[in-house]
């Protein structure tokens, strides 16, 4: 306890300090665009994976094997794509279109949109999807401190929404970002120090392979699944097809998540990338790894199976270490939560301030006006996310739900407009709307198909969807943008033919 306290009150204390160098409501919600690499990097690395990295990966690995395993696989291939092909051209297209602040802004900005439709549309996913992927994050935090202090998940849920709620309204972008960073930095060395600790305890690799098979080989075979249910492990089948390739489609949602893209914005330079790229792509192969083992680890470690398999990072900690080093981390669960769940918050917040209350009552605003509102909407999404989270549910399906309505709604729009110089708006609008759609009513839809029915996760017909309905709509309705769009390195992107020059 007195660990989190400590925590807790050094992440409201960032809050506190950045509070003085929020000056302006672009401070607030971008941080004036002077985050340095490694800062960048951490704090969107740290936003990306949440409570997830701590809670659900290691406790899929514990009830399915390393076969749960291609979702870290796909993870990583996405975030280094991610970096590679999106973050420079974004950084230099968003200062270009109007200095915008939000994905929508650009989007407008990009396809020279006069409707506004949009930016109305992008802003109205962007509010409905972070929403439910901030109740997520609050279930998850509600889940910690009930697992470890035993205080009862309402009251958990309020102390872990109240803190996330202080620092992110008083320091906005700038708090979120840092406190971002310093999480990362948390979650990094939780997940090397207690593998690390774990395979000690067991006495190697060779131990951990051995007490695996001997409960079920199938928990070693990345072909296949095991199945637990009454503390045993039983042979749940092949993974198949269709199973790999919507654990590999978790990195296809990594070119729409609008949390992580706004790292690549708010970063001081285009410069500054590779250099962010190489921090963020390492950190994700050692975190991955790392969670991965401590949902093996503790099937071969904990004495006695777990009733929920999202416990076993908590489970672990405890019984192999005192409790202040437990606390310690523990208290880097808290912080992957708090990382994006924050980062969340301020996009919504952002969103709604810069693409409704700006764009359509009050374009005349000042600085003084649109931070107060920034810091209204901050605490009335935060309150909506509270009210679905009471409800509960399982982390991973709340944040496979999210991820995938937003990878498929902006990941394709996003990479076409980067790359596509003949895209148009009617292109962008028909892919926001078609991937959106299609992940809201595929579990509906699926059924439907009768005998050809897959059970795949709907990120892939989203992205799907997304894809053929940009280009189609790009190439035959509405005319391309005008404008000719400056690239990193001095490439133009021109409409019509010879896209890119140097």
């Amino acid at each position: 306890m007195i660990t989190f306290a400590v925590y807790l009150l050094a992440m409201v204390s960032v809050g506190v300090l950045v509070y003085q160098e929020t000056r302006t409501y672009h401070d607030f919600a971008l941080g004036g665009r002077r985050l340095r690499a490694p800062v960048a990097a951490l704090s969107a690395q740290a936003s990306d994976m949440s409570g997830w990295l701590m809670l659900g990966l290691p406790g899929a690995v514990y009830a399915a094997g390393v076969g749960a395993t291609w979702i870290a696989v796909g993870l990583a291939a996405g975030t280094y794509l991610n970096w590679r092909f999106v973050a420079p051209r974004l950084r230099t297209y968003t200062e270009r279109a109007g200095d915008a602040v939000t994905l929508s802004a650009y989007l407008e900005e990009r396809f020279e949109d006069r409707t506004r439709l949009i930016r109305i549309v992008s802003a109205a996913v962007i509010v409905v999807f972070f929403t439910l992927y901030v109740a997520g994050g609050l279930v998850a935090g509600g889940l910690l401190f009930d697992e470890i202090f035993e205080v009862g998940y309402e009251f958990a849920l309020t102390v872990a929404a109240v803190v996330i709620v202080v620092y992110t309204l008083l320091g906005g972008f700038l708090a979120v970002s840092v406190t971002d960073a310093v999480q990362g930095t948390m979650m990094f060395l939780a997940l090397l120090v207690l593998p690390v600790l774990g395979i000690g305890a067991l006495g190697g690799f060779g131990a951990l392979g051995d007490d695996l098979a001997g409960k079920s080989p199938e928990l070693l075979d990345m072909g296949a699944q095991a199945s637990f249910a009454d503390g045993r492990w039983t042979d749940g089948g092949s993974l198949g097809l269709i199973a790999v390739i919507s654990l590999l489609a978790w990195g296809l949602g990594y070119f729409g998540q609008p949390h992580v893209l706004a790292r690549f914005m708010a970063i001081r330079s285009a410069e500054d990338i590779p250099l962010a790229r190489r921090i963020g792509v390492g950190w994700v192969v050692v975190t991955l790894t790392g969670a991965s083992l401590v949902g093996l680890l503790g099937i071969a470690l904990l004495d006695e199976p777990l009733a929920n398999p999202e416990t076993v990072f908590i489970g672990l900690s405890v019984d192999l270490l005192n409790p202040w080093v437990a606390s310690l981390l523990l208290a880097a669960v808290l912080a992957a939560i708090k990382s994006t769940a924050d980062s969340q918050l301020l996009v919504s917040s952002t969103a709604l301030t810069e693409d409704f209350y700006r764009a359509f009552l009050n374009r005349s605003a000042s600085d003084t006006v649109l931070l107060l509102v920034g810091r209204i909407t901050v605490v009335t999404v935060a309150v909506v996310a509270y009210g679905i989270a009471l409800d509960g549910g399982a982390v991973l399906d709340i944040v496979a739900y999210a991820w995938a309505g937003f990878g498929a709604a902006f990941g394709p729009v996003i990479v076409l407009s980067l790359y596509w110089p003949r895209m148009s708006a009617a292109g962008a609008m028909a892919g926001m709307v078609a991937g959106a759609l299609t992940v809201v009513l595929w579990e509906d839809i699926d059924p439907l198909l009768g005998p050809f029915e897959s059970g795949i996760y709907e990120m892939v017909p989203g992205v799907i969807a997304a894809t053929l309905a940009a280009l189609v709509f790009g190439r035959f309705v509405g005319r391309p943008p005008l404008r000719t769009w400056s690239g990193p390195g001095g490439d133009r992107m021109r409409r019509g033919r010879g896209a890119l020059h140097a």
